[in-house]
């Protein structure tokens, strides 16, 4: 025989009335927050209806209160009915009588643990409340705290008490295991459900579990961000909220294979819709879609590594785009200048000397610029391919740095041959002027010269390097007086003089304050530059580009005395850059960065991006699994797995060019999805990374 069962009655209502009022406020003011394995929660959830009904019927009441109750008892017996169908038992019909013996509650709550020996057709009234008392007692078992019910409850059908039991289970085992952003149980839902419906507002406005989802619109919206080909939300008659939302049970029901919990009338013929029906029903939306939700991330994974590789391949054609473009110009003033014949008097020597002048103020000064820019492309493109560790890259024979370099020097040489040229046609200008001048502005190039050498020579330690550099830049202040005080007063006289050629030189004032600042830039950006590699030895994650803002940022807002952020600068300067924070946030970390740094410095504002920004990298290993879930398994990527991922459509358009296409995609094994159709492309996708990245 089985073993008598305790039949306490746990806070039953058969206690005396004065005992009941006592009970009523005990374990009711929980929060969805406290929910976890560990914590119980009392029979009405988080803070439902109030004391029950006396026992001996089914019924709660009139009115609004039996409507609330009939709908959680259908919503409740078909999410009851969803757990019996995975044992392979019975559905439920009314939970009244069908938990009066006790032994559907026995078999809902037995999974792959058994509860013993229990009446498995009982008749008696006592075997009844025995099997009810074994149910309960191994759910308090489990930390499941079980308030105002007892066996007695059960047997007799307390619908109020027996549907706070069924949402205390429901809470424990489908909502207090959902998480988002820290949030748990029904914040977490609340935030989850606002997050993914942002893009359908102002029409989807989730609030609450019950107003927000009374047309029906906004599960129609969380089906379609998630499963789009499902239904077309800007299609719907968003003034039609039972058809809408009839759409989503059918769709739910037939597509994603969630049951349909809930009934029309239930959200659109009530004036308020059941909460805990609702959240019931919009669980099984989450548990659906979560696992969809962490292809986001290998998606956002790869958007990022194509805007890389984007970003490389458009700095590549870019480069020998305006190498081709600059090669051809010199080819071209070279040939325009064969083509004019010498000066047989002085007023066309005068016109050639004018335009040549014109020539080295404009032309000349844009080959020197695109000269310059074109070495600046081509290191930055070098430096992102060792950053992200891709494959080494040169630009095609003929269109390289050292082809440039040979042909300018050709093109120098043909270039100071033609101002000479002109210069020779002019004798009577005063020989020792041109002499004066050409020495001090030869002289001076030379030490400019000398300076563009020392940077070119750089070798050793960054910080030897950074010591020569500080050394260069104090030549400058002396060069500019050189420049503003001898060589002007020289190129005064020259005017004076009348004299407008110099056979000893090429170089005008102009050209000369022109190469010093171009030089004074040269030895600022390198110092920054070398400063950046400073910073770059410490944190190889972050690119020199976002090295740059990161500094011009820092630079903007912080002291000039003292080279240091407050809190209230660090707080704009992060808010410049897209990060913002509470002002509760803010102080607690600008007081973590003083304890570390002593003051919040250019290396401690560098530590705080770094460590934010940490994750924006991806590895070879990352990226292939990103993809691998992007296809869905499968050895290959279609263009509409790509439209599954939401990616841009731009990024789907550069992906689709420059990914190797699967020319025989094979057949779709076990486990994989969405297989190529006619019309679809199919990339292999591990080629592409072997290609892209060096192993």
């Amino acid at each position: 025989m089985l073993s008598p069962i305790p039949m306490e009655r746990r806070n039953s209502q058969h206690a005396s009335g004065s005992s009941s009022t006592d009970r009523m406020g005990h374990g009711r003011t929980k929060s969805l927050g406290a929910i976890n394995f560990g914590v119980g929660l009392g029979a009405n959830g988080y803070g439902g209806p109030s004391s029950p009904k006396p026992i001996g019927s089914p019924t709660v009441g009139g009115g609004a209160e039996h409507e609330w109750a009939d709908i959680q008892a259908r919503t409740f017996c078909k999410w009851l009915n969803k757990q019996l169908e995975s044992q392979g038992l019975d559905p439920m019909v009314d939970l009244v009588r069908d938990f009066s013996n006790g032994v559907k509650l026995i078999q809902e709550i037995m999974s792959e643990e058994s509860l013993g020996r229990y009446v498995k057709k009982p008749t008696m009234r006592v075997q009844k409340c025995e099997n009810a008392a074994k149910a309960l007692n191994f759910i308090r078992g489990k930390n499941i705290k079980l308030t105002n019910i007892g066996p007695e409850d059960i047997v007799d059908g307390n619908l109020k008490l027996i549907l706070g039991m069924i949402w205390t289970l429901i809470l424990r085992f489908t909502i207090a295991s959902i998480t988002e952003e820290g949030l748990s149980a029904k914040d977490g839902l609340l935030l989850w459900c606002q997050r993914k419906t942002t893009p359908y507002n102002p029409e989807v406005d989730i609030q609450n579990f019950k107003s927000s989802f009374a047309n029906g619109l906004a599960l129609c919206a969380l089906i379609h961000r998630h499963r789009p080909e499902l239904l077309d939300y800007h299609s719907l008659d968003k003034s039609d909220k039972r058809g809408n939302t009839e759409l989503a049970f059918k769709v739910a029901e037939e597509r994603l294979g969630i049951p349909r919990l809930l009934e029309v009338k239930d959200l659109c013929d009530v004036e308020v819709p059941d909460e805990r029906s609702v959240m019931t029903y919009v669980a099984e939306f989450f548990h659906k879609f979560s696992s969809e939700d962490k292809a986001e991330t290998g998606a956002r994974r790869v958007e990022k590594f194509a805007e890389l590789m984007q970003g490389l391949w458009t700095n590549k054609n870019d480069f020998e785009r305006r190498m081709t473009l600059l090669l051809s110009s010199l080819e071209s003033t070279l040939h325009s200048w064969s083509l004019i014949p010498q000066s047989t008097t002085y007023p066309e020597a005068i016109s050639h000397l004018n335009k040549f002048n014109e020539y080295k103020k404009t032309t000349k000064r844009e080959y020197v610029k695109e000269r310059q820019e074109l070495a600046a492309l081509y290191s930055n493109i070098q430096t992102k391919i060792k950053t992200y560790s891709l494959r080494s890259w040169e630009p095609v024979n003929g269109l390289r740095l050292e082809d440039l370099e040979r042909r300018w020097q050709e093109f120098l040489v043909v270039e100071t041959a033609r101002s000479r040229g002109i210069n020779a046609t002019i004798r009577d200008i005063k020989d020792a002027l041109r002499k004066s001048f050409a020495k001090a502005a030869e002289d001076f190039v030379l030490r400019l010269q000398e300076i563009e050498q020392a940077i070119g020579a750089l070798r050793g330690s960054l910080p030897d390097q950074k010591q020569t550099l500080i050394r260069l830049s104090s030549t400058i202040p002396s060069l500019r007086t050189t420049l503003t005080t001898q060589i002007s007063s020289l190129n005064n006289s020259c005017q004076e003089a009348k004299v407008e050629e110099n056979d000893y030189t090429v170089l005008t004032y102009d050209d000369l304050e022109y190469e010093l600042s171009l030089a004074e830039a040269g030895v600022k950006k390198k110092v920054a530059f070398v400063d950046n590699q400073l910073v770059s030895a410490q944190h190889t994650n972050v690119t020199p580009a976002k090295l740059e803002e990161f500094e011009a940022t820092f630079k903007h807002f912080a002291y000039e005395d003292s080279n240091t952020l407050g809190v209230w600068e660090m707080h704009s300067a992060l808010a410049s850059l897209g990060i913002v924070y509470a002002e509760e946030e803010i102080g607690i970390i600008y007081t973590e960065l003083e304890q570390k740094f002593g003051q919040v410095t250019y290396e401690a504002w560098l530590d705080l991006l770094v460590d934010l920004t940490k994750d924006d990298a991806s590895s070879p290993e990352q990226l292939r699994e990103a993809f691998r879930g992007m296809a869905g398994d499968k050895p290959y990527v279609t263009d509409i797995d790509f439209q599954y991922a939401h990616l841009p459509k731009e990024t789907i358009r550069f992906l689709s060019e420059i990914m190797p296409e699967e020319k025989d995609p094979q057949a779709l094994e076990e486990g994989q999805e969405r297989a190529v159709s006619e019309g679809q492309k199919a990339f292999d996708y591990h080629a592409f990374l072997e290609e892209a990245f060096t192993f």
